[in-house]
């Protein structure tokens, strides 16, 4: 759960959407404090002309007793959370509602009703002198520190809704562009695997950008089938023009050799010049049955297959082999009958290759074993020994066409045994892995069984 997350955090749609996020929040932030800075500006400067405009009044009396007077009487009738009036006479007493005091704080605004109460909040205040006494008018800010909140809730409800939406648009996006580049995904996986049909299947709802990709990777996949094909069957073709002039050679050969004593020694290379004839002939053949297997043709004549009966002839008749190269060769099968859908003929190859194979490449007094389950709708076929193996890094060569490990290249053989197994398998639809027996080599071979919808 967290990969995904993790996943859906790191995509680019997510990526695009924090920051246009980040810039539309940069944007109104600027714009929002200009704002603010503007509207708390002008209602300073609304306050100062109201300021302004007290002192004017009180200017107007014509003496400190006037002054004190009005003063006096204008502060009985004014808020003091509001307005601030203050007049020292010259004679030094004070009238007014409230007194500016000076501690080591700062400047505090005090009532002069009982109790000296501070008034709380910011003031804007004018002073002047005034006929011989000090006069001090100050105008609450309130207004100001209302307006900082009333910003503040602008801020909060214009971004943090973009914010939300924002990010669930960039996530839904995100989800909706991981589905597409899983299919593109699932395709070159599919390439790489070999299924060289795989293709992007592209819905209307693919953004523009995706279905051109998707349209070029389709075009590189038709492209690379298209070569495949045409070299397949290229060597088809070469098989097929060089199997017939091989054959004829061969046939000349053998008249050859009735009137040549085998004993003489034109009569030994004339052996070895038909053994070396005959694995020609057998490369060309195989090369010509991987390219039938290859091309679905035997899939026509497809019908249940007894996988335990199988197994049981091809050891039989293995047996004996082993036997006399000081091998064993075990079979083991379930009780209960293991079908799959295929061409008998083509499934009895497998088990022949697999087998000749293990017997080729292992010691005497090594154990082949050929063992057969059912699981879950599959059957599974293996083939272990426990000779020296196949390395990792090789596993994935020894399926290519004429592919041989060093060490085999003195051994019998031209390259096309496991070629021609994966191509049988791939043609049941099954799945091979070449796996690691400790020590030795086991094949593994997953079939679906057999269904009537399968043929």
């Amino acid at each position: 759960m967290r990969g995904r997350i993790r996943q859906l955090w790191r995509s680019m749609p997510v990526r695009l959407a924090l920051l246009l996020v980040l810039l539309f929040s940069t944007v109104s932030l600027i714009s929002l404090l200009a704002s603010y800075a503007v509207t708390q500006n002008s209602f300073e400067t609304a306050i100062r002309a109201d300021l302004e405009q007290d002192i004017a009044g009180f200017r107007a009396a014509p003496n400190a007793r006037a002054v004190s007077l009005l003063v006096d009487a204008e502060s009985r009738d004014t808020d003091p959370s509001r307005v601030i009036l203050s007049y020292i006479t010259p004679s030094g007493q004070l009238f007014g509602n409230g007194a500016i005091a000076r501690d080591d704080e700062g400047y505090h605004i005090v009532s002069l009703a009982k109790g000296q109460a501070q008034y709380d909040g910011e003031y804007l205040s004018l002073t002047i002198r005034l006929y011989g006494g000090q006069l001090t008018v100050a105008r609450s800010l309130a207004q100001v520190e209302a307006l900082r909140v009333v910003f503040f809730n602008i801020l909060l409800l214009s971004l943090l809704p973009t914010v939300l939406i924002a990010l669930s648009g960039g996530l839904y996006l995100a989800r909706r562009s991981k589905r597409h580049v899983e299919v593109i995904g699932g395709m070159l996986d599919d390439l790489t695997n070999g299924d060289l049909s795989a293709r992007v299947t592209m819905g209307p709802r693919w953004a523009d950008d995706l279905v051109r990709i998707g349209g070029k990777l389709n075009q590189m996949a038709s492209a690379q089938e298209a070569q495949t094909q045409m070299l397949r069957q290229v060597s088809s073709d070469i098989a097929h023009d060089l199997k017939t002039p091989i054959q004829r050679v061969a046939v000349h050969l053998d008249d050859l050799a009735r009137s040549i004593p085998p004993a003489s020694e034109e009569g030994a290379l004339l052996g070895q010049v038909q053994d070396e004839v005959a694995g020609i002939a057998s490369v060309f053949q195989s090369l010509l049955q991987i390219a039938s297997v290859e091309s679905g043709s035997p899939k026509a004549h497809f019908a249940p297959v007894d996988l335990n009966e199988l197994c049981r002839t091809m050891t039989e008749v293995y047996e004996p082999a082993a036997t006399a190269n000081d091998q064993s060769l075990v079979c083991t099968v379930p009780d209960q009958t293991v079908q799959v859908a295929g061409d008998k003929n083509l499934l009895g190859q497998v088990l022949a290759n697999l087998v000749e194979n293990a017997m080729r490449h292992t010691p005497k007094g090594s154990e082949i074993t050929v063992n057969l389950a059912q699981h879950a709708g599959h059957a599974v076929l293996e083939i272990a020994d426990n000779g020296p193996g196949i390395p990792a890094s090789e596993r994935e060569n020894v399926v290519r066409r004429l592919y041989r490990l060093d060490r085999s290249r003195h051994t019998p053989g031209n390259g096309l045994g496991l070629s021609l197994v994966e191509g049988v398998v791939k043609l049941h639809g099954g799945d091979l892995a070449l796996l690691d027996n400790g020590p030795g080599l086991k094949v593994r071979i997953d079939f679906p069984t057999y269904s009537p919808a399968a043929i």
